[in-house]
């Protein structure tokens, strides 16, 4: 029995600890917040676990294998950095941190003392995702062309991070787990209109070394809510709505290329249209999926899929972007 202890009970923590509890073979035995309402909400909800005020508390405890971070992310690194210290393989909420350098240390000090660390990027877990990746390694859509997401609603409105650094995290990671290479640069623009300073909606755009573009839209200033993804190969096309119930992924076998023009001796546009087709997806909750994998690699000591380099590398990201938005949207580049 693995036991875990889940570092920051807000709202995002009391899920961690449900999914974590519905896990065979983990337990969580301890919870750790330093706002006391908080520490009482998890009393009343959970009275089987022991709950701390802080983290020193957490660690001197020798049963304890793994420590869960959500915390607010800028207190991710500080958190996951003492329990690495501490020879307990940790799981973080997304993003890892907030610089690449933070990212780069957790990543090296995890390598030198042999501990796990996996980053929660929930949506590389979504039965769905699964289900676009297995179609992509099979080149079902052809050559992937470009990607564009939407992570749009009225609200949360966050005052100690920006939309991009708050939102963008799920779809940068997904880009770069299915494009499977770091982009080699990034450009961004964003405005703030509600907490000056903190942009509340960010456009950016990632070239691929392979030529793929992807697009990148998140606010949380926006009339509707909307969680998308559009692939566009060469051969079909991949929708991806995580606001439908049940037909989440819809493929498209439509398609544009070049024909020859024997009228004119050169070549026309020829468009294809298909058919629509709704792929079987399973329905398991991606959050229970993703707490499964963590015990399951604490388990048998293997590397998660959202490990530190991952994380660190959606980090790079999301740190590419801030600068080039604070430089009104020049393109910034990602060295090797």
């Amino acid at each position: 029995m693995i036991e875990l202890a889940v570092v920051g009970v807000g709202s995002w923590g009391r899920n961690l600890v449900r999914a974590f509890t519905s896990v065979e073979g983990a337990r969580v035995t301890m919870a750790c917040d330093a706002d006391p309402k908080a520490r009482e909400r998890i009393r009343r909800l959970h009275p089987e676990i022991a709950v701390a005020e802080t983290l020193e508390q957490v660690l001197d405890s020798r049963h304890v294998a793994a420590v869960v971070v959500a915390t607010s992310t800028p207190n991710h690194y500080r958190v996951a950095r003492q329990a690495l210290l501490a020879d307990r393989d940790v799981f973080v909420e997304k993003p890892l941190c907030l610089s690449s350098e933070e990212a780069g240390n957790l990543v090296r000090l995890a390598g030198e003392r042999r501990r796990l660390l996996m980053v929660g990027h929930l949506l590389l877990f979504h039965p769905a995702v699964d289900r676009i990746r297995q179609m992509l390694a099979a080149g079902e859509i052809g050559r992937l062309l470009y990607i564009y997401s939407q992570r749009v609603n009225l609200g949360i409105v966050r005052t100690e991070e920006n939309a991009w650094w708050s939102l963008a995290p799920h779809d940068v990671s997904l880009v770069l787990d299915l494009v499977g290479d770091l982009p080699r640069e990034v450009s961004a623009r964003g405005a703030s209109y509600l907490t000056p300073g903190l942009e509340d909606v960010v456009f950016a755009n990632l070239r691929f070394p392979n030529d793929v573009m992807a697009q990148i839209h998140v606010s949380w200033l926006d009339p509707e809510k909307r969680r998308k993804f559009t692939f566009v190969g060469d051969r079909k096309m991949i929708v991806f709505d995580d606001m439908e119930a049940t037909e989440k992924v819809r493929v498209y076998d439509k398609g544009a290329g070049r024909v020859p023009d024997f009228a004119s001796y050169g070549e026309a546009i020829s468009i294809r249209q298909g058919d629509v087709y709704i792929p079987r997806v399973g329905s398991e909750e991606p959050l229970v999926v993703e707490c499964r994998h963590f015990a399951d690699c604490v388990r048998e000591r293997r590397p998660p899929r959202s490990d530190g380099t991952a994380g660190a590398n959606v980090v790079r990201v999301l740190d590419a972007g801030r600068r080039s938005i604070a430089a009104g949207g020049a393109p910034v580049g990602l060295e090797a």
